[in-house]
């Protein structure tokens, strides 16, 4: 893995979706308008590593009409680099989200299985250049999950990072109704992960790839973190997000690692007044690339929470807030006193 600095470029690679929501945790029979944002798992992370003040380039293709001049002009205002994105004559994906409260949950429909991204090809995307110059890259098990064709160009990505010696960060989410193309998504997963070298997830994600019955109890993660760097061996170190739910409103967080040597933990975060929880999973992401970036493991998973928690009071996919308004959070700073 080559040498990492506060200047290395981290590429993210995901489908870009319109989200369509209504105001005020309405019911969509309820509404007759909705409010939308762009985002999208792999973008989320970008965006919110922009505002940490990193150098980001997002690997995409958006629709070739004014929804996608849209997106592009979203991404542009966090601050991602668009320069490697396509524009494609298919419709960008979109979902619409009702945004629970206390104890009614929130609920999403997607339309995105025939959409621009699930269009992208190997041939579309120059890999050598767009990784000459980038210390991470970061996938999700969404990407490959879209199409053949998504899954295909991603793989060729994680082949050539892997001969330039560029870190990558997954997160393997398994979504059962998307892969509808004939892979097996297990077996795909496994295989993508085997070409990574950090692992955000916990002993949920590694059961679904190995196969295996870990079970969730702090020797259960190490143990099964153990088992998946045995069967990946370029896999480092394995980073996890666990969260508590006590309504639609009301979350608890607290972050685990196993380092390859050691078993460190955070302290739990509650956030009593959720604004947003879209996101959520994407910011810790993105926390914990910073943190690697700038930190030692301990300061870097403390960091990720902390960003994690700071995404439930912001409203759309993005976790706007800058390094100092995360670290005062993993300080110890959570009373929300007014600045001055």
């Amino acid at each position: 893995m080559k040498k990492l600095n506060q200047h290395t470029k981290i590429v993210s690679f995901g489908e870009v979706l319109m989200r369509l929501s209504p105001a005020e945790n309405r019911k969509l029979p309820q509404a007759t308008s909705m409010d939308f944002y762009f985002g999208g798992t792999e973008m989320n992370v970008a965006a919110s590593l922009s505002y940490f003040g990193e150098k980001t380039q997002q690997i995409t293709n958006v629709s070739n009409d004014l929804v996608g001049e849209a997106a592009i002009a979203a991404m542009r205002k966090f601050g991602i680099d668009v320069s490697a994105v396509n524009k494609v004559d298919h419709p960008l994906g979109l979902y619409f989200l009702e945004v629970g409260s206390g104890l009614r949950a929130s609920k999403i429909a997607y339309n995105r299985l025939q959409g621009s991204f699930a269009n992208i090809t190997p041939e579309s995307v120059n890999w050598e250049e767009i990784l000459e110059d980038a210390g991470f890259l970061h996938w999700t098990g969404i990407s490959p999950a879209i199409s053949e064709s998504a899954y295909q160009t991603l793989k060729e990505g994680l082949q050539i990072a892997k001969e330039k010696g560029v870190a990558v960060t997954a997160d393997p989410a398994y979504r059962s109704n998307l892969w509808k193309y004939g892979k097996d998504g297990h077996q795909v997963l496994k295989e993508l992960v085997g070409m990574s070298t950090i692992f955000i997830g916990g002993v949920n994600e590694i059961n679904e790839i190995l196969k295996t019955d870990f079970d969730f109890s702090q020797e259960g993660f190490i143990e099964a973190s153990k088992a998946l760097i045995k069967e990946c061996p370029s896999i480092e170190k394995v980073f996890d997000k666990i969260r508590e739910g006590v309504s639609a409103s009301w979350q608890k967080v607290y972050a685990h690692a196993w380092t390859g040597s050691e078993y460190i933990e955070t302290q739990q975060l509650e956030i009593t007044n959720v604004v947003d929880r879209i996101g959520t999973g994407d910011a810790y992401a993105a926390g914990l690339i910073y943190g690697l970036l700038h930190f030692d493991d301990q300061k870097a998973i403390e960091f990720a929470n902390a960003a994690c928690a700071l995404k439930h009071t912001i409203l759309g996919d993005a976790n706007l807030v800058s390094p100092e308004e995360v670290l005062e959070v993993a300080e110890g700073s959570t009373g929300g006193r007014i600045k001055r």
